[in-house]
């Protein structure tokens, strides 16, 4: 007999499908246990393998917003969390110097409010958090932000609130949907994966990249959609820079329907090489790819 689990899973593997996303069940399973559990759902993979992706089709299917927040090398709090509208606050201030009508204890008074909410700036991390209705809150590589930043993290990940010295403890008025990604580009700290659920995402197999293709390019036809999925397994078997993911197996499909190739084949390698700008990302790589390296892999596909 199917467990009700069983079916949770393949349902939420069908809906996913619906937006457009291919998920492993074990993918499937980790998203239903950070819903149950109200837990982090840390991602890591090779770029291109389809991390972001999974936060959107999971805001799609849930109706809900997807908010982003994109790391990079010196990321701070404020930039993520909040900031005060400065400009707002020496107007407010300007304003006050020449009220001449207020008292003392008046004037005291809206100072104070110069550090009110309503001269908060909210960025994501508040913003995810001060909703009524839960968003999904993708954390974008993690790893370009230093670790400094990860302890910033870890209060809003444990309790799912953020301290304003200003103001206070903010709470969650509904918890979202956290989903981190990393291209493990540097270690985590295990303070941060003690609060997350963990999956790791690799490069698809032939079949779950030919679904993929199907999915996402139905345009192509059944053999030419094989025959790409075939050419670029066998080019991530090679000893490149990047290997190239599931984005440049669907642009690379997008610029061989553009170009009218509908089939990969010796003949067809000069062609072929025309569109590998959509496949092959960096110099190096390029190199390793001359006609004849071309024609090999066209007459495996």
């Amino acid at each position: 007999m199917t467990s009700p689990r069983a079916l949770d899973i393949a349902g939420l593997q069908q809906e996913l499908a619906r937006v457009g996303y291919i998920a492993d069940a074990s993918l499937a399973a980790a998203l239903l246990l950070m819903r149950d559990l109200a837990r982090p759902l840390l991602l890591e993979g090779d770029a291109g393998v389809g991390k972001t992706e999974v936060a959107k089709a999971l805001a799609e299917i849930n109706r809900t917003r997807l908010i982003r927040l994109q790391c990079y090398e010196g990321l701070d709090a404020h930039s993520a969390m909040y900031e005060w509208n400065y400009q707002r606050q020496l107007l407010a201030i300007k304003l006050l110097e020449h009220d001449e009508r207020s008292g003392a204890k008046d004037l005291a008074q809206r100072e104070q409010d110069i550090f009110s909410e309503r001269y908060l700036l909210k960025r994501p991390l508040l913003e995810a958090i001060s909703g009524e209705r839960p968003p999904v809150l993708l954390i974008d590589e993690i790893d370009r932000a230093d670790a400094a930043f990860e302890a910033y993290l870890l209060e809003l990940l444990s309790d799912f609130q953020i301290t304003i010295p200003e103001l206070g403890t903010v709470r969650a008025t509904s918890r979202p949907l956290v989903v981190i990604t990393s291209n493990g580009t540097r270690e985590l700290s295990d303070a941060l994966r003690r609060r997350c659920l963990y999956q790791y995402i690799d490069y698809p197999d032939y079949e779950k990249e030919l679904a993929i293709v199907r999915k996402k390019a139905p345009e192509a036809e059944a053999k030419l959609a094989q025959q790409i999925v075939a050419f670029v397994q066998a080019v991530r078997r090679m000893e490149l820079q990047k290997k190239p993911g599931v984005a440049e197996t669907l642009d690379w499909t997008a610029a061989l329907l553009r170009l009218e190739i509908s089939t990969i084949d010796i003949d067809g390698a000069e062609r072929i090489m025309d569109t590998l700008s959509a496949l092959i990302k960096t110099r190096d790589d390029r190199v390793a790819f001359p006609r004849e390296v071309v024609a090999r892999l066209a007459a495996a596909s």
